[in-house]
């Protein structure tokens, strides 16, 4: 038996993404810069996909859609797009629970003498406190960026207050919406946010594909100079078939949202409901203001044992499961969680968590025998410490 519980590290591309990708392979494999009909047709290809992605987020301009290669660079285009209108360095705040695709332009930026705030978050929710934003913004504060939905303990930040407190103060309002995009609606009309980065294999589309959308009059400087593609922002000839894939994956996430995030919701709680007699296994993240999908832990007995996360991925791997640890794995080391540690976790702790995230092939099936199954690799593993009940 295979169960794939590992959505929020990707998802299986879509059978409508994969054929209007191979679509445009074999028959619309234009540029879309050419002037001839197979540029025109390539072209209108392009710019079908691009008022897709505007209608998952109710963008008003499909020209606010600015097709990147994934979720990083979308991120790295919003941070550092905005850095580099100024000569001078300037104060960038962003949340210590960020994907390292903000973490690093932000610690690039302080190399190059920007003042980057991290601020703190909940211990016990990895919530953002609005007041601590109010209160870290300078007179040079000129982009806030926060993470929408983090991946690794499933919290939901209070976009909404945040983005309001940026705009009031009259600094740019950014955030990373990969995990929540497909899940939760996105109306960028209403949310005051100016800048927003998507990922298509997060919502069933092929890799190699993201976007960032751009609130129009938002001034960005590009990270590649070239042809100018993508509205002079993202110059280079757009990956066509990852595009319409992308394209097709957002219309139908739009469409299945409204049933299939209370479905993933159920399925959810009945993860954490079925291993809630299982005491070493300790919630991770906002029980109430989480992602759909999404369900995490630490190991409560993981100090003094040699018993990590990565152990945990490794042994449902033999049975057939698929998660993930919550912390990087670099050249067979399991760094301590950055998430975990700002939450004030210790450095072993920060190495024990795990996350299943939940998906459109998973089934109240898969969620009872996954529970099963983790039930008897912990007891396993430690029989005394690990002790579980059935």
């Amino acid at each position: 038996m295979q169960i794939y519980l590992d959505y929020s590290a990707t998802t299986p591309p879509r059978t409508e993404a994969n054929e209007a990708m191979q679509l445009v392979c074999t028959s619309l494999w234009g540029n879309p810069s050419s002037l001839h009909e197979w540029g025109g047709r390539a072209a209108t290809v392009l710019e079908k996909a691009r008022m897709q992605v505007a209608s998952l987020l109710n963008a008003a301009n499909s020209e606010s859609i600015i097709f990147t290669s994934g979720g990083t660079e979308a991120d790295n285009l919003a941070i550092m797009g905005v850095a580099r209108n100024y000569a001078t360095p300037q104060h960038l705040i962003i949340s210590r629970v960020e994907h390292s695709a903000v973490t690093e332009p932000a610690k690039l930026l302080q190399q190059w003498g920007w003042d980057v705030t991290y601020l703190p978050v909940d211990a016990s929710t990895g919530r953002i406190n609005p007041i601590e934003l109010q209160a870290a913004l300078q007179p040079n504060t000129v982009l806030v960026s926060i993470i929408y939905g983090q991946s690794e303990v499933g919290t939901i930040q209070p976009i909404e207050k945040l983005g309001n407190i940026a705009r009031n103060h009259g600094a740019l309002f950014h955030t990373d919406a990969v995990q929540v995009a497909g899940r939760l609606l996105l109306d960028v009309q209403k949310l005051p946010v100016d800048l927003l980065s998507l990922s298509s294999h997060k919502i069933y589309g092929s890799q190699g594909a993201g976007a960032l959308y751009v609130r129009p009059g938002v001034q960005l400087v590009p990270l590649l100079c070239g042809g100018g593609q993508e509205l002079k922002l993202r110059s280079g000839t757009q990956a066509l078939p990852a595009i319409a894939s992308f394209g097709v994956a957002a219309e139908l996430a739009a469409k299945e949202m409204p049933t299939e995030t209370a479905r993933l919701i159920s399925l959810r709680e009945q993860l954490f409901d079925a291993l809630a007699d299982t005491p070493s296994l300790i919630p991770t993240g906002d029980r109430i203001y989480r992602l759909p999908h999404h369900v995490s832990f630490y190991l409560a007995m993981a100090d003094g044992e040699n018993i990590t996360g990565k152990t945990i991925v490794r042994q449902l791997n033999l049975a057939g499961i698929a998660i993930s640890a919550g912390a990087a794995c670099h050249s067979g080391k399991l760094s301590p969680s950055p998430v975990l540690l700002a939450m004030g976790f210790s450095e072993t702790v920060a190495r024990s968590g795990i996350r299943l995230t939940l998906g459109r092939e998973t089934t109240a099936r898969d969620i009872d025998w996954t529970a099963m199954v983790l039930k008897h690799v912990l007891q396993r593993l430690n029989p005394v410490k690990f002790a579980v009940s059935y």
